[in-house]
């Protein structure tokens, strides 16, 4: 490779696992860099403006950094300064608004093309996080303009006729709060209610609502189209058309599978498409390829939050300290 600066380590994403893994390699000593295509902590920086964690502030804390925040849960305003001074306090390397284009091994070494620069690396870890690409429902009309995977706050839909498709925490959120502010809003759940894992203390005021007929609820049900005007819905009583003014599509979001097959990272074969890495040290079928955070679980989020992921960092950077150099 030649004269070529090489970094010990290159992270892909700034998000709270990515600047955990900057802590650690900050800890060790290594040459490293963190790239992020957005804001700091680009995905919670997406979140809802009123969003309220399920995490306390002290599960969510990392670097010997204490999280103040003025409720037991924090919220989404209080996370973003938290994870700011985070990487103000530990002098992290992030390069912010920088997007990773391509990534190559060559000769043992990585080569990692982004929009502004062009970086070789030793080892990468991929903590991209999940929030980024929306899980379509591949139906007609869904790139209508009226249509959105993302919801910021209340005061767009006031008056107006919505659907929300989806029966997770931010769906029931979307339903409770535009219905608070006025909005006509139905739901469109796949099974026979909202999910059983929503937050505790949301659950039963969405279940009571839509039992009260307060927010209209299509069970076992799914979007067939949108069109300007309506939606129609496939319900097990046959189709339904509904009068419609916004869709706000709160059906998950999907891991970057296009920086994992670029680098050769091995999926499992079912409906997961869970990558394949070593539990014990993070480290992917491909040697110096790490996976830190919800990008471990593929398809299925649920099972990497930020306070069950920040040990990967420790564990990845201990296990690039092992190797011989």
């Amino acid at each position: 490779m030649g004269n070529l600066d090489v970094l010990d380590v290159f992270i892909v994403g700034g998000g709270p696992i990515g600047l955990a893994c900057g802590i650690e390699c900050e800890k060790a000593g290594l040459n490293y860099v963190i790239v992020e295509k957005g804001v700091l902590t680009n995905s919670l920086f997406n979140y809802p403006l009123n969003m309220t964690f399920f995490s306390t502030s002290e599960k969510l804390e990392m670097g010997g950094i204490p999280f103040m925040s003025i409720a037991h849960k924090p919220t989404r305003t209080e996370a973003l300064e938290y994870y700011r001074r985070v990487a103000k306090t530990w002098k992290l390397k992030v390069n912010l608004y920088e997007e990773v284009k391509s990534l190559t091994k060559m000769e043992g070494i990585f080569e990692i093309v982004t929009s502004k620069n062009t970086y070789h690396a030793k080892n990468i870890i991929l903590a991209t996080g999940f929030y980024d690409l929306p899980n379509l429902m591949h139906v007609p009309g869904e790139d209508l303009p009226k249509v959105t995977h993302y919801y910021k706050e209340p005061w767009p839909y006031i008056g107006q006729k919505i659907i929300v498709v989806g029966g997770g925490n931010s769906a029931v959120d979307v339903a409770l709060e535009t219905w608070r502010k006025g909005a006509e809003v139905t739901m469109v759940l796949k099974d026979d209610g909202v999910d059983p894992n929503v937050k505790y203390w949301v659950k039963p005021d969405i279940e009571n609502r839509i039992k009260e007929g307060s927010i209209k609820a299509f069970t076992h049900s799914m979007l067939k189209e949108i069109k300007d005007k309506e939606v129609v819905i496939r319900t097990p009583d046959g189709e339904v058309s509904v009068e419609n003014d916004f869709v706000l599509a709160m059906t998950g979001y999907v891991p970057n599978f296009a920086l994992l097959d670029q680098l050769g990272v091995e999926l499992s074969l079912d409906d997961k498409r869970q990558p394949c890495y070593d539990q014990t040290n993070q480290e992917s079928n491909v040697p110096g390829v790490y996976l830190a955070g919800v990008v471990c679980g593929g398809l299925n989020t649920r099972e990497f939050f930020i306070e069950n992921s920040i040990v990967h960092a420790e564990q990845i950077v201990k296990h690039i300290l092992s190797k011989p150099l």
